[in-house]
């Protein structure tokens, strides 16, 4: 009898944790909804800067990008899929800067989740990476958007008001840069 006691407390605790670690983290967005706000330090290169439409320095909300379309891609250094996804991205990334239409509607930034900036500043220089990196070395950012996996892809349908709809996601690989774009593109009405 003192054995299942010991059993029913053991699962009661277990069931306790579960929900607890549940809860300090955050919930992830679904197609929608909005993305949770979150703020990032305004790069020190004015290239990306003007990329993003921002001036000065400081930290920024996401909603202050200046664009129609954001893609957020959640990713970790450390992460082999991440690094295997990295010439992918940068396809992305090409495929809507030589497209006159686009280039001002949607704009691409990646944030190293667990990475510091020296860090981020590696995986850019290693991959070559000409859009916006930002690093999440606390989890902050992370916590906020329900601890997904790397890589996600998040993709906000951005608001004049300054809020924004959650259109798309995505967990791993887009496999093909120009079949992901077009899905985005219909997804979130651009096209």
């Amino acid at each position: 009898m003192r054995e299942k006691g010991v059993f029913l407390i053991g699962v009661l605790v277990y069931f306790l944790c579960v929900s607890a670690s549940l809860h300090a983290a955050g919930h992830t967005p679904a197609k929608g909804e909005s993305f949770p706000p979150i703020t990032l330090q305004k790069p020190a290169n004015k290239a990306e800067l003007d990329y993003l439409g921002l001036k000065g320095t400081g930290s920024f909300p996401v909603s202050e990008i200046k664009t129609e379309l954001l893609i957020i891609e959640i990713y970790s250094m450390y992460c082999p899929y991440c690094q295997k996804e990295a010439p992918i991205v940068n396809s992305l990334y090409e495929l809507i800067a030589k497209e006159k239409d686009l280039k001002e509607k949607v704009k691409l930034i990646g944030i190293g989740v667990g990475n510091t900036p020296f860090e981020v500043g590696i995986f850019r220089k290693q991959y070559n990476i000409e859009f916006p990196l930002f690093p999440d070395e606390s989890f902050a950012i992370h916590k906020k958007t329900g601890e997904v996996r790397t890589p996600f892809f998040f993709v906000l349908k951005m608001k004049p008001d300054g809020s924004n709809t959650l259109v798309y996601s995505k967990l791993g690989s887009i496999e093909d840069a120009g079949q992901f774009l077009e899905i985005l593109l219909k997804e979130s009405g651009l096209q």
